[in-house]
């Protein structure tokens, strides 16, 4: 057992298994995204048990996402600005919120878990977002952010990997390309973050305690990724930080 998580739990061949779910996005995209919530379930149940706890995902993803965080006897809520992604929740044990992560409705220190994924690079202030996650979430509890970072190979999304050329120049290419513009748009509605302003956040946030710290598909001991400027931004693909409220 590491640090919550057996190793079989958290091997390459898991990393496989996310990297062949990753193919069926689009064709078949329930079993991409149960494939993503039960791992998501896991990975944060490594840190404690998630019976009983009120968990609220702030840019909440489809049904999988409930469906894997009530099975594991949480009381889950949803939070989405856009109330047709709140539509395809439809799970009847779980609760959906429309809110912006900047000023979430909720008391302070009123959650036992708050997670944000895929958000912060989606935002113009995501330590904003990040600090909102703090504020709701009480003492003892958890604070999960995971994010995919500008400069890895899938920093620009859909426009990936020519965002390397710019932002502006790959919207460009894909409109000539597919005949419309991209869902995400570099500068408006996604931004250039970094693994090291994550990072910086983290260690410089009060009342939390950054307890781990990964590339989000890769196996645990991977982590040391992490304390090399510059590799660290084109080789995690994905920032996964977990946090626990003193």
């Amino acid at each position: 057992m590491v640090g919550g998580v057996t190793r079989r739990g958290d091997s390459l061949r898991r990393s496989w298994r996310l990297l062949q779910a990753f193919r069926l996005e689009q064709p078949e995209p329930e079993v991409f995204y149960a494939v993503m919530a039960a791992d998501t379930v896991r990975m944060v149940g490594a840190h404690g048990t998630l019976a009983g706890k009120t968990v609220v995902d702030v840019g909440a993803g489809p049904r999988q996402y409930a469906e894997a965080f009530v099975h594991a006897g949480s009381r889950y809520v949803a939070v989405d600005h856009c109330a047709d992604a709140l539509d395809r929740l439809r799970h009847p044990l779980a609760h959906a919120l429309i809110a912006t992560g900047m000023q979430l409705p909720m008391a302070s220190g009123s959650v036992d878990v708050a997670i944000s994924c895929n958000v912060f690079e989606h935002v113009e202030e995501p330590e904003r977002l990040a600090d909102e996650l703090v504020r709701i979430t009480a003492p003892g509890g958890l604070i999960v952010l995971s994010y995919t970072n500008w400069l890895s190979p899938w920093g620009g999304h859909e426009t990936s990997p020519f965002h390397y050329l710019g932002g502006d120049r790959a919207v460009r290419r894909y409109e000539r390309v597919y005949g419309r513009p991209p869902k995400n748009l570099a500068g408006t509605t996604l931004h250039k973050t970094s693994v090291e302003q994550g990072l910086r956040w983290a260690r410089g946030a009060r009342e939390v305690d950054l307890v781990e710290a990964r590339p989000r598909y890769y196996p645990r001991w991977t982590r040391g990724v992490l304390r090399v400027p510059g590799a660290r931004e084109i080789l995690t693909w994905n920032l996964w930080m977990v946090l626990r409220k003193r």
